[in-house]
């Protein structure tokens, strides 16, 4: 069974993106010239995010595919694009997820999206969490944990130093 897993950066008050979802502050993070992104990539062959996250991500990509090659799947009731690898949903969270991990694939990553986080966790389906932290203060925005009906617990694997930021690598 493939693995679910959440990758990305927040805030040091917990925030994945401004309350305008804003991203700025996340690409502005120094990493020193250390990253675990790229061997983590490799790893996954599904991507999965919520329409504002994708929306957000197209306007620093300015045009250019996001992940060329690889299966997108974007949480909207609209179609925003007719990009060959990216597909477009809306309904029951776990029945999709549970399709997608009944594939064979590589990993599954949730970019951005604390909503389906929640949801995930609510299910207890969330198997890895790789958590950057960047000592950045934002005050309000959108949440990685938003309030809900989940208790787990992860087991911290490694911490890694990446320049500014501290990573978090947690399993089940």
């Amino acid at each position: 069974m493939r693995k679910i897993v959440f990758y990305g950066e927040v805030s040091l008050d917990g925030y994945l993106s401004d309350q305008n979802d804003n991203l700025d502050w996340l690409f502005q993070s120094d990493l020193n010239g250390i990253s675990t992104y790229e061997e983590f990539e490799k790893n996954v062959s599904t991507f999965v995010m919520g329409r504002i996250t994708y929306q957000e991500t197209q306007k620093y990509l300015k045009g250019n595919e996001l992940y060329p090659g690889k299966e997108k799947i974007i949480f909207s009731h609209h179609i925003l694009n007719h990009n060959k690898d990216t597909s477009f949903v809306a309904g029951d969270i776990i029945k999709i997820f549970n399709s997608l991990k009944a594939l064979d694939g590589g990993l599954i990553w949730i970019i951005g999206g604390g909503s389906i986080v929640k949801v995930l966790l609510e299910n207890n389906m969330l198997d890895e969490i790789w958590l950057q932290i960047a000592p950045v203060l934002l005050g309000k925005g959108k949440k990685l944990f938003e309030p809900g009906n989940y208790y787990q617990k992860f087991n911290l694997k490694s911490v890694k130093q990446m320049g500014e930021l501290t990573e978090l690598h947690l399993v089940k």
